[in-house]
């Protein structure tokens, strides 16, 4: 039975007759919860991954200025771009005008403009040959997170949430921390149950400061999310309302015989969203973090503050038992000002990203926990305007860390001058297949129900990319 259950005080506020059959609804309702929606499932296979941190750039970072060193690029600054595809026309290449260096025993190239995470060289897997089908941001965004760009699809944390459930029952198992207002299909469950939908802490698509760092508590270092306190009735008060009203959802659910998934997750996130209320408040609170742990992420630098502290957050939810935590920073959509820009937005997330590696190296959780950065797309090699690049989907790079992930290695290959993939591509549907093996999942196994057919997030495609493994 639930702690907070008091069988007196609930029959007291129903009528005589009603209270008894409520009751007896509210049994059934509370022996249904050992085999929760939410309780840990076993993988497909010994996964190697068992949480994810998605760090997603929006707006399509510029790999061809960060990641991915291209010295003919550089020599054939200012000529016209030979025609790829298509697609290059009159355009003039671009160099990148920040200077590439290598670092680590791996010798990976790394811009200047990514100092602190170039010293993580060792522990990143850089996949240089990502695809997707559309050089248009909602599309893209959209494929990035649900493997489709245009239908409404259960999103990558709803779907490994689904197949694993969570390690707390007390937090949701998929956080999303910063989406941007019109996010909601990034994060979504779509036709899988309610309970597997991302929940949102901040949002507004700020990428720093502002107004975002204020929504983010007193001082900064008390997160806050939507709702999460009641200031009208105490916490047994609670207990006894939201009983009355599960037993009606339950009631409503052997009318419907007995199986709907629809009720199933309206039960399954009332319950959880009355666990949260004690539970949030203490994960979210960075107050007692030190001053080593806070000043490793940025933390107190008006730079990298707002993001540092994302960071930080995102560690203690997966010390926590949460599985998938995304973090957004967006404004990368870099047609011109790139210079400025560009500089700009790595400067917010650069120390505090290289933080988190270190922290959750240190403390033995990155074996565990699979860091992946990246954006919808890159950008062209060739100049938009005077200091600007134009969208690239054909080829783009994207990290992994951690997770059983290989780290100080490359994957895949771009062109000479970085616009397509020629070897090992890998579209958004291998790479959604890769992340769901990494956490024991096989992407062909794990599939819904849905509207007379079976879906997966890999729809009918997808090739796992075994040799990043270690």
């Amino acid at each position: 039975m639930n702690p907070f259950f008091n069988r007196r005080q609930f029959l007291k506020t129903t009528s005589n007759g009603f209270g008894y059959l409520a009751f007896a609804a509210l049994a059934q309702q509370q022996a249904l919860r050992a085999s929760s929606a939410l309780a840990a499932k076993s993988p497909h296979f010994a996964p190697r991954a068992k949480h994810v941190i998605f760090l997603c750039m929006q707006g399509a970072p510029s790999h061809v200025d960060l990641l991915d060193y291209k010295p003919k690029l550089m020599a054939d600054d200012g000529k016209s771009a030979p025609s790829i595809a298509g697609r290059y026309g009159q355009a003039k290449l671009m160099r990148s005008p920040w200077k590439f260096s290598q670092y680590g025993k791996s010798g990976l190239w790394v811009s200047e403009l990514l100092p602190h995470l170039a010293k993580q060289a060792d522990d990143l897997c850089l996949i240089h040959s990502m695809s997707t089908d559309l050089p248009a941001h909602p599309q893209a965004v959209t494929q990035m997170h649900t493997g489709t760009t245009q239908f409404v699809r259960p999103s990558l944390g709803s779907w490994a949430l689904y197949g694993l459930g969570t390690q707390n029952e007390n937090l949701p198992g998929f956080i999303t921390i910063n989406p941007p207002g019109n996010a909601t299909r990034s994060y979504g469950s779509a036709f899988l149950p309610a309970i597997y939908q991302g929940t949102k802490i901040g949002g507004a698509g700020v990428p720093g400061g502002g107004a975002l760092a204020r929504r983010f508590g007193r001082g900064g270092d008390q997160a806050s999310m939507a709702n999460i306190q009641n200031n009208r009735f105490s916490t047994e008060a609670q207990r006894t309302q939201l009983d009355l009203v599960q037993a009606l959802n339950q009631s409503r659910m052997q009318q419907d015989g007995g199986v709907s998934a629809e009720v199933e997750g309206v039960i399954e996130s009332y319950e959880l969203a009355f666990r949260m209320q004690a539970e949030v408040p203490k994960v979210l609170d960075l107050s007692k973090e030190s001053s080593a742990t806070k000043a490793l992420y940025g933390i107190g630098n008006e730079t990298t503050d707002t993001f540092g502290k994302q960071c930080l957050m995102a560690r203690k939810l997966v010390e926590a038992g949460v599985r998938f935590i995304e973090i957004t920073h967006g404004n990368w959509d870099h047609h011109f000002n790139l210079r400025t820009a560009l500089e700009r937005n790595c400067s917010e997330i650069d120390q505090p990203i290289s933080g988190l590696l270190q922290d959750l190296k240190q403390r033995g959780l990155l074996k565990d926990t699979l860091v992946i950065w990246g954006g919808e797309f890159g950008r062209t090699p060739y100049s938009q305007g005077e200091d600007g690049r134009d969208h690239n989907n054909k080829g783009f790079t994207l990290w992994m860390a951690g997770g059983g992930v290989k780290g100080g290695m490359t994957y895949g290959r771009t062109d000479d001058y970085g616009y397509e993939a020629v070897e090992n591509k890998m579209h958004i549907h291998d790479w959604h297949a890769t992340v769901l093996h990494l956490l024991g999942l096989d992407h062909e196994k794990l599939t819904y129900r849905y509207a007379g057919r079976d879906f997966r997030l890999t729809d009918v495609y997808g090739t796992v990319a075994k040799e990043i493994m270690a």
